[in-house]
Formats: structure tokens, sequence, C-alpha cells
């Protein structure tokens, strides 16, 4: 088999990986930091691995319109970029396939992992951000501008700052970031996340509280309201399978089961719920289940 390349791009780091088999796997991968000239250092970096692959596979945050980047504002230089056109004159006659993240992890999720076989089934993405990928008819459902799954700009409460006064409201509620600046904020200390996470999901053997009461209740609210969206989004899709990745799944024990006992409690027909099968790498092995689907050879 012919080599691929995946290459994902993300907020704070450029993942590159070379594969020659149809797996999960890469034979030789490369990791850079965002900042300056990202997409050049990342395409230096790829032809240095291979300078000549039968298909490239590319993850991006945000979403592909109009033949420009949007909706990406944490990486320099990334808003409106015009990646399709510098990846065509980087690569040529080579099929470059690009998707979103979360896209490119649920492609990923398809061809190896949690999804596989399933025809109607939603990818939740718990990560520093949030969103999720729709798969209908065993493929990801792109949407009518490339923005299907964005369910960050969900709103909780009606009339609430939206999309157009530059918010991003479920998201601010519930995500990686929003957990730990919402906690730093009520601690009055740096936390993170994972340790509300922890904190919240850890027996105790009398009522909690100070500081872990504080993080009980932050996190009981950011899952009571994570579990309402997640179900209105499975009432209005009737998935088969609900998978969730991402890296607050390193709390799995305490998440599923609330989104579980939601879906039962509020969907007619609750879709089973899974833990993915890729976390930490899911991005770049994504962009390579693009690069296979787009080989020659597929």
């Amino acid at each position: 088999m012919s080599r691929v390349l995946g290459i994902d791009v993300g907020g704070t780091k450029v993942a590159i990986g070379l594969s020659g088999s149809d797996g999960p796997a890469f034979s030789e991968r490369v990791r850079l930091d965002t900042g300056a000239d990202t997409l050049a250092r990342a395409l230096a970096a790829a032809r240095a691995l291979d300078a000549a692959p039968s298909a490239v596979g590319f993850s991006t945050c945000g979403v592909i319109r109009n033949g420009v980047v949007r909706l990406a504002p944490n990486v320099p230089g990334w808003e409106g970029l015009e990646l399709p056109r510098l990846l065509r004159e980087e690569y040529g006659a080579v099929p470059v396939a690009i998707d979103n993240d979360v896209n490119a992890a649920a492609a990923a999720e398809l061809r190896w992992g949690a999804l596989r076989g399933v025809s109607t089934g939603v990818y939740l993405n718990l990560g520093t951000g949030l969103a999720a990928a729709l798969v209908v008819d065993g493929r990801v459902v792109p949407g009518a501008h490339g923005a299907a799954g964005e369910i960050g700009y969900l709103q909780v409460a009606p009339g609430e700052p939206a999309f157009a006064d530059g918010r991003v409201p479920l998201e601010e509620r519930i995500s990686g970031s929003a957990l730990a600046a919402r906690g730093t904020a009520l601690l009055g200390r740096t936390t993170t996340a994972a340790e509300l996470l922890h904190l919240s999901g850890r027996p105790v053997s009398a009522p909690a509280t100070g500081r872990q009461a504080q993080a009980v209740a932050l996190v009981d609210e950011a899952l009571r309201t994570l579990a309402m969206s997640v179900a209105n989004l499975c009432v209005a899709l009737d998935p088969e399978l609900l998978v969730v990745g991402g890296g607050m799944m390193g709390a799995a024990e305490l998440i599923l089961p609330r989104l579980t006992a939601e879906l039962r409690r509020a969907v007619p027909f609750p879709p089973e719920v899974r833990a993915a099968r890729f976390t930490d790498d899911a991005p770049l092995l994504g962009a390579l289940a693009l690069a296979h689907a787009a080989a020659p050879s597929a």
C-alpha cells in the first residue's frame, strides 16, 4: 500500500503522521507548536516525512466556508486562510481531503472505532471546546455551510448573547476551557477541568463541604446542561449510537452515566452510549482516515 499523510492543526499544536497501512497507526510522526507561519511550517514538516504521498488528510479547527477557514480565532493567521487553495498549490494532483477536527475524529471512529458499521449516530467531542459530528447513512454530514454539529453555539436561555454577539453560549458553560475558567473564578486559584471533574466524582463518606462542594455544584450544573442539550440533539436526529470522545473523557465514569440517564428520560428512542475508541490523537487519526478514504486505492 502506498503511503498517506495525516495533518492536524489544533489550537496549540500541529500533529503530522505518515502511514503505509490501513489502520489507526503511524510509521512516522512529528509535532509542532502553532504560532507564526503555522501552515508553512506544517507543510515543510510533512514534506520532510514524505514529499509525494498518495493522499493527504487535513484536520483543522474551524470550518471551511467559501474556500476559507471560519470560526477559528485561536490560531494566529488561521481565520480567513484560503486553506483549500494553498493545499492544492502544495500537492497538485494528489488527493487532499479537508474537514474540521471533530468531523475528522468521527471519521476515525467510523473507519476503525466505536462508530464502525453505524448508519445513524452522533460523535460528541468534550474537550477544550465543544462540538459534535452527525453521522447519517454511515457518513459524516457536513451541513449546508460545513458547520453541522457546531453545538457550542446552542443557546441555553432564550435571548441570551449568542453568535451575533461574539458568544458561544453552550461551549462557554460546559467545555473544558469553560470549566477551567469558571472553576478558577469560583475557587480563587488556577484550576483545570480535569481537577474539577476529579473532585466532583471522588467518593466521599460525608456530605461535601468547602472546595469539593463548590466543585460538585459547578460540575453538576454543567453536566445537567450538557445532558439536556445532547438529549435535544438526539431527539432531532434519532441516532442509534452516541459516541463520546475528547479530553474530558478522563472522567468517563462520571459523564457517561449522566448522559445515559438523561437520554433514557427524555428521548423517545434513546441511543446506546459508548466511549470513543480514540481520545488524545483522535483528530490526527481522523486526518489519516480522511487520507485513506481519498487515496486512489480506497
